[in-house]
């Protein structure tokens, strides 16, 4: 274990997923730290983190501040990444983990939609690159995780598998996801986000329209139809996986 990590195992009063998240930092990831690791390795607890959700909210904050790309957010995606592939972390934050790179590579298609036809407020679109492209580097080695992963963080991979299609991971979608079809009927949040995505995997542009115009029809928040169906798609999608993420920490409350 390295020297950070055990200087600071005892810390009075530190939420116990920070030490975990300091633990697999240190472990695996070398050289300069991005600047959010700061807040894992600092001699003093801050007196706000009176529990891991209180943390949490911090630290990845500091990654993706309220939706917004900051200069500081494609740095920060390395150690999502990191997080994101060690056991150590408990599933359900692996999943949010996840979820989050999902939403960094997304910002601008998401945000596209939502404002159409005006100009997302605090739009940056090299920040918003820089960070996409960081997600994207990072894609394939979650996504090789897919047979040891449990389900809860493979229905957050299968989202990003589509965010970034490759001719290799698309149809391996439909296989893959085979098993949740089976026991998440159509109408439940799960079978609803899981078909959705076997869609999108599928290509095919007018079906994925109105698979869109469908589900939106259902109740979801909907987005004008003249902004670009591919910003539509991906803003209806966030949605979906939010609320996946949402019936998830209901089940596994302790998480």
């Amino acid at each position: 274990m390295s020297t950070r990590t055990s200087e600071r195992n005892d810390l009075p009063d530190e939420p116990p997923i920070r030490q975990v998240f300091r633990e697999v930092i240190a472990d695996r990831l070398t050289g300069p730290q991005p600047p959010q690791a700061a807040m894992l390795f600092q001699s003093s607890v801050d007196p706000f983190w009176t529990n891991d959700r209180f943390f949490l909210a911090d630290f990845y904050g500091e990654i993706l501040h309220q939706d917004t790309c900051l200069p500081q957010t494609a740095h920060g995606v390395p150690l999502l990444a990191a997080l994101a592939i060690d056991n150590r972390v408990p599933p359900q934050q692996r999943f949010r983990v996840i979820s989050l790179l999902f939403s960094i590579a997304t910002v601008e298609d998401r945000h596209l939609a939502e404002y159409w036809p005006d100009t997302p407020p605090y739009a940056d679109p090299g920040n918003e690159n820089r960070a996409r492209e960081a997600v994207r580097s990072c894609t394939p080695d979650l996504l090789a995780r897919w047979a040891a992963e449990c389900q809860a963080v493979r229905l957050a991979l299968a989202g990003l598998a589509v965010v970034f299609p490759t001719a290799r991971t698309l149809p391996a979608l439909t296989p893959r996801l085979e098993g949740f079809t089976e026991q998440h009927p159509q109408g439940t949040d799960i079978g609803d986000y899981v078909r959705f995505i076997l869609v999108l995997a599928a290509g095919n542009d007018d079906q994925t329209l109105a698979t869109v115009e469908s589900l939106t029809a259902a109740g979801w928040e909907g987005t004008p139809r003249e902004a670009p169906a591919s910003a539509r798609t991906l803003h209806l999608l966030g949605q979906m996986l939010g609320r996946v993420g949402m019936g998830l920490t209901r089940s596994h409350p302790g998480e």
